[in-house]
């Protein structure tokens, strides 16, 4: 019998929901595959259907997170449209990466498990245009054109800073100042410099509408 698109969606679901609950109460490194089969009461060959390593439900905890974020985001951001508040570039940025650490903050303690996929600054980008990193990119550039910068958004600018955010997760994941406020402090900076260099590298004409 042929499973339907809704069986198939409740059952990743199902998988989704099992194994974070098995992270929560064991710790990643504890839980086995097998572990979260039998906790959801499927094979383990069924689970590998859906998600053919550990690693992989852990992105898609992420991606869970980070579009609740992203939609959470362009909701205030619509909602605030109109007004006579400025944002700056930085502050913009600052915005949209302190609103995914909120997001990511139950799994602060997983993302270790990403480190050489998802947000490593050495991997090779993904062709999926859904995918985390694209829709993040993607964001980036619609917040640099509405800065007056171009639409075509040179791949060293990106590069630039995913490296930045990804610094910027990597020391958060262990930061255990009050509220992580050594992480705010370090996103503050490092948007700052990314601005400021942008900012630098525009042409002299256009530097004044987008330091205004």
């Amino acid at each position: 019998m042929r499973i339907t698109t809704e069986a198939k969606a409740a059952m990743r679901l199902k998988i989704v929901e099992t194994a974070k609950l098995l992270f929560a109460e064991r710790g990643f490194e504890q839980t086995t595959t097998r572990d979260i089969a039998q906790a959801a009461e499927i094979a383990t060959g069924t689970l590998f259907n859906y998600f053919p390593t550990k690693e992989a439900i852990v992105q898609e905890l992420v991606d869970e997170a980070l579009r609740a974020a992203e939609v959470r985001l362009s909701e205030q951001t619509s909602s605030s449209a109109g007004t006579d508040l400025e944002v700056s570039l930085d502050e913009e940025l600052f915005a949209i990466v302190a609103a995914g650490l909120r997001a990511l903050k139950p799994l602060r303690t997983y993302l270790s498990a990403l480190w050489q996929t998802v947000f490593s600054p050495l991997a090779s980008a993904t062709d999926d245009s859904d995918s985390f990193r694209a829709r993040h990119l993607e964001c980036v550039s619609s917040v640099l054109v509405r800065h007056g910068f171009s639409a075509d958004v040179a791949p060293n600018v990106l590069q630039l800073y995913w490296t930045l955010y990804t610094g910027v997760l990597v020391f958060w994941t262990s930061d255990k100042s009050p509220k992580q406020e050594d992480t705010l402090a370090l996103l503050d900076q490092s948007m700052r410099m990314f601005a400021g260099w942008l900012i630098a590298e525009r042409p002299p004409s256009r530097r004044k509408k987008s330091s205004a």
